[in-house]
């Protein structure tokens, strides 16, 4: 295990390199709660840093939900954190509140120095699903049809075609009858990081939900990793090779803003998930991937965050586990 706490459960994390040393930013709960399954309504931040991502040095909680009440006082759940043209760092966030018993997700911001401790902007809110393009989203809590109002997950990175910044988010799409085949990755976009303007999904189908997703490009190619559970597969991603499993997968594309498509196969997936929420990070090594240990040895949620394993890409552009295409051969 690369990242693990005593007394405390850990899952979704996200990194940032700040030109010395790794960054890893993570949710944590304590295992005090007994039933892991509590853990999403317990939640806090924690943050450690590594210089080769296996030894890491962790420094305590950095962000944790507002005192309420406020749009975030239930939770602060999954983010990233990129370097803006204003020398601060910037956190985007998932929160929820209690007044909606954590049913209604939005985007939230703060900001930092030293990467460790946070600052909400104003009162931390940033984003919902609001104005043109907001018809083409699920925007209200579907009782009986799906479990949460979905935009949760922000991935942050610069407009690699102009001087702004892109969002994706996990989010739902308004409209499809078939409630697993509703997953979208929602997107915005935004001059400065302050001022954001919802924009229509780049990606809808193939799952009820697409979580925890990660945009980047490696030798011209535009992948995007996303993290889903079997129970989430619509009917015809099912019936795709090699049918449900739960773990990490990915989108490829041309460009940041599309046509995506989902890839074949599926990239890291297993019944019962061994890794989720996982993250590609390019090293001198080569791209590597890291997540949280799920229930790898079928039974108990592990709650830590993995050692990295290589990712090779193949002659076709697709993404594969340097482990599998080596016991393939």
């Amino acid at each position: 295990m690369v990242i693990a706490l005593e007394h405390d459960w850990i899952w979704d994390s996200w990194y940032a390199h700040d030109g010395a040393r790794w960054h890893a930013w993570f949710l944590q709960a304590p295992k005090s709660l007994i039933n892991p399954e509590l853990r999403h309504y317990n939640v806090r931040q924690g943050h450690a840093t590594s210089d080769d991502l296996v030894s890491w040095t962790y420094h305590g909680v950095g962000f944790k939900p507002s005192q309420g009440p406020a749009w975030d006082d239930y939770t602060t759940w999954t983010g990233s954190v990129v370097e803006g043209d204003d020398g601060h760092w910037h956190l985007f966030y998932t929160g929820s509140n209690k007044a909606d018993e954590g049913l209604v997700q939005r985007i939230g911001h703060a900001t930092s120095t030293d990467l460790h401790q946070w600052r909400r902007v104003g009162n931390g809110f940033c984003l919902d699903l609001e104005g043109p393009a907001s018809k083409l989203y699920e925007t209200e809590l579907q009782t009986g049809f799906w479990h949460d109002r979905a935009m949760r997950d922000p991935w942050v990175m610069r407009d690699p075609d102009g001087d702004g910044w892109l969002m994706y988010f996990t989010a739902r799409a308004s409209g499809i009858p078939e409630a697993n085949a509703g997953g979208a990755i929602g997107f915005a976009t935004s001059p400065d990081l302050h001022d954001w303007t919802l924009q229509p999904p780049v990606f809808v189908g193939g799952y009820g939900q697409m979580e925890v997703p990660q945009v980047f490009e490696h030798d011209g190619n535009w992948y995007c990793l996303f993290c889903t559970a079997a129970q989430h597969f619509s009917k015809a991603q099912a019936e795709s090779d090699p049918g449900p499993v739960t773990g990490n997968h990915y989108l490829i594309g041309q460009s940041p803003r599309g046509p995506w498509r989902i890839a074949p196969g599926f990239l890291d997936g297993a019944l019962p998930c061994r890794r989720y929420a996982a993250r590609i990070l390019g090293t001198d090594e080569g791209l590597k991937i890291i997540g949280f240990a799920d229930h790898p040895d079928g039974t108990t949620f592990h709650g830590y965050v993995m050692d990295p394993e290589p990712v090779d890409i193949d002659e076709h552009g697709h993404l594969q586990l340097a482990a599998t295409r080596k016991a393939a051969e």
